[in-house]
């Protein structure tokens, strides 16, 4: 296993209302010294969780929201930030319900994601929904979000589309499929 460089210095260079950015002086095991700077995210860091829900054995729910990050209405899963006090499955539950109106009876969280691991301290927790029933709670989306399915099928084709672009997303689809073909749910 490799060392961890020794951390010589932090300091936040910039803030806003939502981010910040820290540069971190480092020394590496053979002596090279860089600066990083990273993306942290403001407030106590309960994280955010994304959810693959599963309306039947092949489709899940996409929603369309503004993304103000490449300025488009884009195609995702629901997803948005754990509360304090809030565990994983009930932030998956809530957000599921305020973006896409429906609850779910069966939750389950598969794994931990970053974006951009370089560059970014987040992470984001996936969580798989099925038995959706409708429901729908007010959340803090300035618009209604529209709903779609997609065929875990035909992912290579949702990739083209050119309202799909979230690497997590895609990376969350897959897993599912793959899941749900291992315990015979998913005919691939």
């Amino acid at each position: 296993m490799r060392q961890k460089p020794t951390v010589l210095a932090r300091e936040i260079v910039a803030s806003s209302r939502l981010f910040r950015v820290e540069e971190v002086q480092l020394r590496f095991s053979n002596g090279v010294e860089r600066t990083y700077e990273r993306l942290v995210g403001r407030g106590a860091g309960y994280g955010a969780v994304m959810i693959v829900a599963m309306i039947d054995a092949e489709h899940a729910l996409l929603v369309e929201e503004y993304c103000g990050g490449t300025d488009e209405y884009e195609l995702s899963l629901p997803k948005g930030l754990i509360e304090p006090g809030e565990d994983v499955l009930a932030a998956a539950e809530r957000e599921l319900k305020e973006e896409a109106g429906y609850g779910a009876r069966q939750l389950e969280h598969l794994t931990e994601l970053s974006l951009s691991p370089g560059y970014m301290s987040q992470k984001i927790q996936v969580v798989l929904a099925t038995e959706l029933y409708e429901e729908r709670l007010e959340g803090d989306e300035p618009e209604p979000m529209r709903v779609e399915r997609v065929n875990l099928r035909e992912l290579s084709a949702l990739v083209q589309n050119p309202q799909f672009s979230e690497g997590r997303a895609l990376a969350a689809l897959y897993l599912v499929r793959d899941l749900l073909t291992q315990r015979g749910v998913f005919q691939s």
